[in-house]
């Protein structure tokens, strides 16, 4: 862990880590953060493991940098595909990254089952196949896609038709089923819960990761004696449109503030 004052690195493929920021910022508001959005190559989701690790090495190289003190890696996708991989080419460094809630979904539901909405690279890798056999013995899951969601809520696109039409292709079959609990396995989801629990109903709980996440991220800074008592600044960095970021943070999180932008130089690194 490094000095107090240096800033926690988050980063995602798009504006989905926003909803983890959220939580830090609510529970850690005197840290200072830099959030890396990879808008360039957003979504993460269709993407070989390879190159989102490429990728999450590239943007782990700039935010060490930027003398982050600890990496958040806000994006279910790249999780699966690189947290291992993180852990491997940056052994002092420590990293948070997401694993989809099946534990709590598993302790809490009724019915014995249990709806889970990610990514098709979350699904297919070993970190989500872990949680499945660790936690969920006794426990039907039904899993769905969304194909199209993250693009959707990259556009700020919450409440539309197109919007609604996905969450219901995927919630309603399992709502046939009797699911009584909601995973939300990508971090861009967070986003669209008022109209997911519209249509699953209140009887049905949708359980976010994030403030999980956040908790954890205090528990170490706290343990390294890291903590920033005088910061609370955020600055936000994409690899793509920066006016486009800046009015997607107006959506999302209500707030006013510029983006800056980056490039890439190749998979795994970002021009200085």
């Amino acid at each position: 862990m490094s000095f107090s004052n240096h800033p926690i690195g988050v980063f995602d493929s798009g504006v989905g880590g926003l909803s983890v920021l959220r939580e830090m910022r609510a529970l850690m508001p005197r840290e200072d953060i830099i959030y890396f959005g990879d808008q360039g190559h957003v979504p993460y989701g269709p993407r070989s493991m390879k190159q989102i690790q490429d990728f999450s090495e590239g943007i782990t190289n700039y935010l060490l940098a930027q003398n982050s003190k600890i990496i958040v890696v806000a994006c279910n996708t790249a999780s699966a595909a690189a947290l291992k991989h993180l852990r491997e080419t940056f052994p002092n460094v420590q990293f948070v990254g997401m694993e989809p809630a099946v534990k709590p979904a598993a302790e809490k539901t009724q019915t014995g089952k249990v709806g889970v909405l990610a990514t098709p690279a979350t699904f297919q890798g070993a970190l989500y196949a872990s949680v499945v056999e660790r936690f969920a013995n006794g426990v039907e899951l039904f899993q769905n896609t969304c194909s199209g969601l993250v693009q959707q809520i990259e556009m700020g696109n919450l409440h539309g038709d197109e919007t609604r039409r996905i969450l219901e292709n995927a919630l309603h079959p399992m709502l046939e089923k009797n699911i009584d609990t909601v995973v939300l396995g990508c971090t861009h989801y967070p986003f669209v819960i008022p109209l997911i629990q519209k249509i699953v109903g209140e009887k049905v709980r949708v359980i976010d990761p994030a403030p999980a996440v956040a908790r954890q991220v205090k528990r170490l800074i706290e343990a390294g004696g890291a903590e920033n008592q005088n910061g609370g600044r955020v600055r936000f960095i994409t690899s793509g449109e920066a006016d486009s970021v800046q009015r997607i943070l107006s959506t999302l999180l209500g707030i006013d503030s510029e983006a800056e932008s980056v490039m890439w130089k190749s998979d795994r690194e970002i021009a200085a």
